[in-house]
């Protein structure tokens, strides 16, 4: 049986400095997005585009969304595995191509995760991350490639 998932919340844009969008560079992009029980995320556009540094971009928090469902799945499919994750780590890159015209997109992102275990297989532990993109919602949602080079070490005992 198949079930669907809400994810509601609000987003209110705060950059109207007094003119709206009277002219470009009039308005600043800056939002907030809130959702119930959660803390308060400050947005904006990429600096490229006019943003405030200081906040989220749609364009990183895509790259996050991509790595987060990433990391969670691989650590779901580890311990159905016998695979003991005891670090992991990312540094995810996304790929836009901005056109001549202004509109543009994703081309790929590149997770880059680091992955340290106690026990389990490092083989095993290595191809589960081929088997996320069966699963991961996020990946599976995107239109461009989610690709993978992933670091695994198998963490030592010490010796007392």
């Amino acid at each position: 049986m198949n079930r669907e998932h809400e994810y509601d919340l609000a987003l209110t844009w705060t950059g109207n400095d007094g003119d709206g969008t009277r002219t470009y560079r009039g308005y600043r992009r800056d939002h907030t997005v809130v959702a119930e029980g959660r803390p308060e995320l400050l947005g904006s556009s990429d600096p490229a585009f006019r943003g405030d540094p200081g906040r989220w971009s749609p364009e990183q928090l895509l790259v996050a969304s991509l790595s987060q469902c990433h990391m969670l799945w691989y650590l779901h499919l580890a311990s159905t595995e016998g695979i003991v994750v005891v670090d992991y780590q990312d540094a995810p890159t996304g790929t836009m191509t901005e056109h001549a015209a202004g509109d543009g997109l994703f081309r790929e992102v590149l997770l880059r995760p680091r992955v340290v275990i106690a026990e389990g297989d490092k083989a095993v532990a290595e191809a589960l991350h081929g088997r996320v993109g069966e699963y991961c919602f996020i990946a599976r949602s995107v239109n461009f490639p989610v690709r993978h080079e992933a670091t695994t070490i198998v963490q030592t005992a010490v010796a007392s």
